[in-house]
């Protein structure tokens, strides 16, 4: 009989052993399916109806991302980083299921409509997100990213503004997939040693930052629609003289100034829509309309749209603080002295008479 126990016993015990041994290769099973799952989402927000998001709405927005992830990187005035590899596991999703689930969240509890990349890093998160429709997930998966990039134009690779992209192209580097080809030295010669690194790393996937926690700046936003496509350069750069006079104006009637500016441009492409956004630092903080429109101009000017047909402009100041405690460098220059004057004179008569009472002669046209 104790024989008979004994096996039972051990056989009782064999069992113990097989099930946590299942348990254990199921559990390690799911963390690796789950490791295997690009971690970094990048979110484009999009009102329904089109339109970029309010100050209250995106601030929404964030807080609906930090119930997923406390790791969530503001990128005003549409987007936001993600990294969710914690999350994955959480709530016990992939990464395209949990996209889907903020998704909905976002439509249905702040009416905003979100195109999601997904990669294994903030850089091609990004990338992934140009790629995405309004409305989907575009997934770049884990180790994939060679294959993603390779047939990319040299001028959709982070880092590369136009000036660059030109440069590259005239020596043949027009793909994301030559200049991975090309030796690191011959990218050095070309660009830089430093930009060359840069630029070697990118076009191998390769993006050494991470998504850091940060809260949104204080910031204004303005925005105009065309009632069709625009394609003339000139009505372009009216609307944007129009934001920025307007963003001016409300700062000083404010007081307060802004660090930078973000500029984003809403175009056709053969998918439909997409949005393209850029941001600047000024030299310093101000909120001067003259130097505001100068560098909305150049940020305009660096998207090298040319013919594409723009159905939307909108422009937000960024980095608000008061004008009291800014730095102006002082000047000689009689002719920033007297447009300062001027506009302070403009912005007591608007401030009397109506928004319309004062404005650019180019604006009046």
């Amino acid at each position: 009989m104790s024989g008979m126990e004994g096996v039972s016993g051990m056989d009782g015990m064999s069992g113990v052993d097989e099930v946590s041994r299942t348990d254990e290769v199921s559990g390690m099973d799911e963390v690796s399916r789950m490791g295997r799952q690009p971690g970094i989402l990048c979110l484009r927000f999009r009102r329904v109806g089109g339109g970029l998001p309010d100050d209250a709405g995106y601030a929404g927005l964030l807080a609906l991302l930090g119930s997923f992830t406390p790791v969530v990187e503001a990128a005003p005035p549409d987007g936001a980083l993600a990294d969710v590899r914690g999350a994955l596991r959480y709530f016990g999703q992939d990464v395209t299921g949990l996209a889907s689930v903020i998704r909905v969240r976002a439509l249905a509890l702040h009416g905003a409509d979100c195109a999601i990349g997904a990669a294994e890093n903030p850089m091609l998160a990004r990338m992934a997100a140009r790629q995405a429709a309004p409305g989907t997930t575009f997934v770049v998966p884990v180790g994939g990213a060679a294959a993603f990039l390779a047939d990319r134009p040299a001028a959709a690779l982070d880092g590369v503004g136009a000036a660059t992209a030109r440069t590259l192209c005239g020596y043949g580097l027009d793909s994301v997939g030559r200049i991975a080809a090309a030796p690191l030295g011959t990218l050095q010669r070309i660009t830089g040693v430093r930009t060359g690194r840069d630029l070697w790393e990118r076009a191998h996937g390769i993006d050494r930052t991470a998504v850091v926690t940060n809260a949104a700046a204080r910031s204004l936003g303005a925005e105009r629609t065309f009632p069709r496509d625009e394609l003339d350069p000139e009505r372009q750069r009216r609307a944007l003289m129009s934001l920025t006079e307007e963003l001016g104006a409300r700062m000083r009637g404010e007081g307060q100034v802004c660090r930078s500016l973000a500029v984003s441009v809403r175009y056709a492409d053969r998918t439909g829509y997409a949005t393209l956004t850029r941001s600047r630092t000024l030299r310093e903080p101000t909120a001067h309309s003259a130097e505001l429109t100068a560098l909305a101009y150049r940020i305009h000017d660096s998207f090298a749209l040319q013919r594409a047909r723009v159905r939307g402009i909108a422009l937000r100041a960024e980095g608000l603080g008061d004008a009291g405690r800014a730095a102006h460098q002082l000047t000689f220059d009689p002719v920033d002295e007297r447009a300062r004057r001027i506009e302070a004179v403009a912005d007591r008569l608007r401030d009397r008479f109506g928004p319309r009472a004062v404005m650019p002669g180019r604006l009046a046209a």
